[in-house]
């Protein structure tokens, strides 16, 4: 049976069909209606249908990626802050639209089902996967299963609490894990320095057309990529905090793998080296612990349509 997955954005609704080996078969994507869910609900039917009057006797299911906590039942999206959802019954209002089951699951889970079963972390039962993007997401599969919680919102990593008092986060709190260790965090590090150091930041000044505001995590990363020492130090920082809350879970999980996702990712070697330098640091146990493995994800923006699929397949 194929399957259909959709990964709901905060600008765009991508879908594909999927095959019971991970591979996409066929995509569209639609820009996504801004703080609209019943329009949102008509767009993502849309796409549905549009893979599916293509295959029509070869989709039997449709699984939806969303940005927010996703009810036990994946049924109801109780908040999507970016999207504007709040106890939105959005399987409901798509199952009708399409008349196939639906499954909606939070996007960071699908996206570590699909690193767990076709990308990274297959072979292993027990993996953690750390999204290092504007902020930080997480999905854990324990046990071969996809670990929800008890009312469906478990792994946002990202939240809790790493320095107390610290910086003040969008959830509401301070200190969380995403304030230091996220592509957001990274673009702070770097235009902080080219504020107190416009010599020693030369590089991605320039990158950035002499313009601080205009640092990005792509800039930083160019200049990485090119050796410059300001930009490496960027990531170094970055790493730390990172390989700092991934000894953290491990006290808590004990994975076999971690699989780090996310536009900080894209850096590769320049932000894995201070994360496993910084993991191994870390982490309780040590000497005489086994380490978790610390892996870039492989299947990139295609994870959560993946993920979805294959999730609505099960």
């Amino acid at each position: 049976m194929l399957t259909i997955g959709v990964d709901i954005g905060g600008t765009k609704v991508a879908a594909g069909v999927v095959d019971h080996e991970g591979q996409i078969l066929d995509k569209v994507k639609y820009p996504t209606p801004a703080n609209d869910p019943r329009q949102l609900a008509e767009v993502v039917a849309k796409a549905v249908e549009e893979l599916r009057s293509r295959r029509p006797e070869e989709v039997g299911a449709v699984g939806v990626g969303v940005a927010g906590f996703v009810d036990e039942d994946r049924a109801t999206v109780q908040v999507a802050v970016n999207l504007g959802l709040r106890e939105e019954p959005l399987k409901e209002r798509v199952q009708q639209r399409v008349e196939l089951p639906v499954v909606i699951e939070n996007d960071a889970n699908a996206a570590a089902w699909a690193e767990a079963r076709f990308g990274a972390g297959r072979g292993s039962d027990h993996i953690v996967c750390v999204t290092l993007g504007t902020g930080i997401g997480g999905g854990l599969v324990l046990g071969g299963e996809l670990h929800r919680g008890r009312f469906g919102v478990a792994a946002e990593v990202g939240h809790y609490r790493m320095v107390p008092h610290g910086r003040r986060c969008a959830c509401g709190n301070h200190g969380c894990w995403e304030q230091y260790a996220s592509g957001r965090a990274l673009v702070a590090e770097g235009q902080d320095l080219a504020r107190t150091d416009p010599e020693r930041a030369e590089r991605m000044l320039k990158i950035a057309g002499g313009v601080v505001e205009q640092i990005g995590g792509e800039c930083i990363t160019q200049a990485a990529l090119e050796g410059d020492a300001a930009a490496l130090e960027c990531f170094r920082i970055v790493g730390e905090w990172a390989g700092l809350g991934l000894a953290d879970l491990a006290a808590i999980l004990d994975p076999e793998c971690f699989v780090l996702g996310g536009g900080v990712s894209d850096a590769g070697e320049v932000i894995l080296d201070p994360v496993r330098a910084s993991f191994a640091r870390h982490v309780s146990g040590r000497p005489g612990r086994r380490l978790a493995q610390v892996r870039v994800a492989e299947l990139g923006g295609e994870a959560g349509i993946v993920g979805a699929g294959d999730l609505a397949r099960r």
